[in-house]
């Protein structure tokens, strides 16, 4: 009887060891798994689009004579969520680089707020700001319309990124990608006549600047699925300033602005 037990124990754990071996291989073992879309990693051209979800700000250098009171910042920039959509172009350079080209659209608003009208009006030029014709200019009651600047921006996003990735784990790759872009703002009122003592806020329409992204791709059946996240930042000075004979409450108290974005991005192949 006891004989019959140890071995109804012993064959009990040699099926149970068997089970946790295939259960074992099946999770973690690769080598006899079956891959999706084995080939599309040798084309040597492939397209696909992706959509975006950013987050847009302006880097801000202030002018220490009309941007700041002591240590207090009188210009201020809100971020904003927005979205863009574009399409993707690769080209296979070798067993771990990819050239890709992504244009897209960002639609964009930002909100710029000017508590510079205090320190104008009451310090610097309290009997109005004078002009080189020896006119002045009245200084200005400012209403909430006055003190907010609302940037619309429509960019045209053209980035160049080379991408450096691994091996295939089963189905999934991770990889990174840096390069540059070039940036043009279809709303940026540049050649606009009016400035800001209309309410126009005016900034530059060719941009340029640089990207860092990392992300990981999926491989499913019939397409490749890859979430990423993204950078940019401009590298030039987006500002356009007002013209002489408008009273330095609004573009004089800002040195150089830079936008900044960060973007959620997810990518159909």
């Amino acid at each position: 009887m006891k004989k019959r037990l140890i071995k109804i124990l012993l064959l009990s754990l040699a099926l149970g060891s068997n089970l946790q071996a295939q259960t074992f291989n099946n999770l973690f073992r690769t080598k006899d798994r079956p891959e999706n879309m084995e080939a599309v990693d040798f084309i040597k051209f492939t397209a696909g689009f992706y959509l975006a979800a950013n987050n847009f700000d302006y880097k801000m250098v202030l002018d220490r004579t009309y941007g700041t009171d002591g240590n207090k910042n009188l210009v201020e920039s809100k971020p904003t969520y927005s979205f863009g959509a574009g399409l993707i172009g690769k080209m296979r350079l070798n067993e771990f680089l990819d050239l890709r080209i992504e244009p897209g659209l960002h639609f964009v608003q930002r909100e710029l707020t000017f508590n510079t009208f205090d320190k104008v009006n009451n310090e610097m030029y309290p009997s109005g700001y004078p002009l080189s014709d020896g006119s002045v200019v009245p200084p200005i009651t400012p209403t909430d319309v006055d003190k907010t600047r609302t940037v619309k921006s429509t960019y045209v996003d053209v980035p160049i990124l080379l991408e450096i990735h691994g091996d295939r784990w089963y189905n999934s790759r991770p990889y990174a990608a840096a390069g540059i872009n070039y940036l043009m703002n279809l709303q940026s009122n540049e050649r606009s006549e009016g400035d800001n003592s209309v309410n126009t806020f005016r900034t530059t329409t060719h941009n340029f600047g640089w990207s860092a992204e990392i992300g990981i791709q999926f491989y499913f059946s019939r397409f490749k699925l890859t979430p990423a996240v993204r950078g940019t930042f401009f590298t030039n000075n987006e500002l356009v300033q007002d013209k002489s004979t408008t009273p330095p409450y609004w573009t004089p108290a800002i040195s150089t602005m830079q936008s900044r974005a960060f973007m959620l991005v997810l990518k159909f192949e």
